[in-house]
């Protein structure tokens, strides 16, 4: 198998037909040997009628009906582990990512070489509270991380069949796709396109807070290492604190009155310790999670004709 096209379905039925045309005439241009997998995510919509449909037709096609929704990335990693082409191409099927990227990517990766052509936008899409908070989440997690991932790098990404068969061997069940594309390493090469929007975005304010909270404790231990020097900190400032008291009250005769100074500090430690009791619980609940080892996703049924099963 030269390629394999790998999307997924969620609310998809409306481009679903419109993307698979425009993908399968993009593929023709490359190879007659392709095959389209769609990777149907629970979604609530009937983009698994439209998608079987498809498959119905065209012999290329392998449908992956998951049995309830998992996550878009989740459901990514399950396509990216039934593909089988010597190249791999992961697009959303939206249209916000032109399908024709992958000519273009697949240009790039004859020319340069590399093992990973993937999508950055030319300008990130969205209000202006999007796109400051977009821009907030790459920051503090390149700042906390030992990993960087690139800054508004889209799904959409052309792939080597060794870099896929390396990807798809991370077993983190907690995931930060993102983050398993960089560490996963090989050679990458971004390359700046524009993409469509279609709309107000799914993830609301309070998803990318859970998302950069996920994505930083997936990836980095250094929130456990700030506790350990903040807590250094607070008993050094207590202790010249209390030293600071006891001088003014052996020396001079003075103490610090108020009962409002005494009940904000306890305030601040309290708040404090809760804070950072939460930072470890939400590593202990990680640890707790991935030591379940459960599976990605659940399959409820593959449609393939009989001799595209792999071995």
């Amino acid at each position: 198998m030269e390629l394999s096209i790998v999307t997924t379905l969620y609310g998809s039925a409306p481009y679903l037909e419109e993307f698979y045309a425009r993908v399968c005439a993009e593929a023709e241009r490359l190879t007659q040997d392709y095959e389209v997998i769609l990777v149907n995510d629970g979604s609530p919509d009937n983009s698994l009628a439209v998608a079987l449909s498809l498959y119905a037709k065209d012999e290329r096609v392998r449908v992956i009906d998951l049995s309830r929704n998992f996550g878009h990335h989740k459901a990514i990693m399950t396509g990216l582990a039934h593909a089988r082409g010597r190249l791999v191409f992961l697009v959303d099927c939206d249209l916000e990512e032109e399908p024709e990227l992958l000519g273009k990517f697949h240009a790039e990766m004859k020319c340069l070489g590399a093992d990973v052509i993937y999508g950055v936008q030319r300008a990130r899409k969205g209000n202006f509270i999007e796109r400051v908070t977009g821009d907030l989440f790459y920051l503090i997690f390149n700042l906390v991380s030992s990993y960087a991932v690139p800054a508004n790098q889209l799904t959409a990404r052309l792939m080597s069949r060794h870099y896929v068969a390396s990807l798809v061997e991370h077993k983190d069940r907690e995931l930060f796709l993102a983050g398993l594309w960089a560490i996963t390493g090989f050679t990458q090469i971004p390359v700046v396109v524009d993409k469509r929007s279609k709309g107000s975005s799914t993830y609301n304010f309070r998803r990318r807070i859970a998302n950069l909270v996920n994505a930083v404790t997936s990836f980095s231990n250094t929130p456990l290492v700030l506790i350990f020097y903040l807590g250094c900190a607070i008993v050094l400032t207590a202790g010249i604190g209390a030293l600071y008291l006891i001088v003014r009250r052996l020396f001079f005769g003075v103490l610090l009155a108020g009962w409002p100074s005494l009940i904000v500090s306890v305030w601040l430690l309290g708040g404090l310790t809760i804070f950072c009791l939460g930072v470890i619980g939400i590593y202990v609940s990680k640890i707790f999670m991935e030591t379940k080892q459960r599976p990605y996703t659940v399959i409820r049924q593959i449609y393939e004709r009989r001799g595209d099963r792999p071995a």
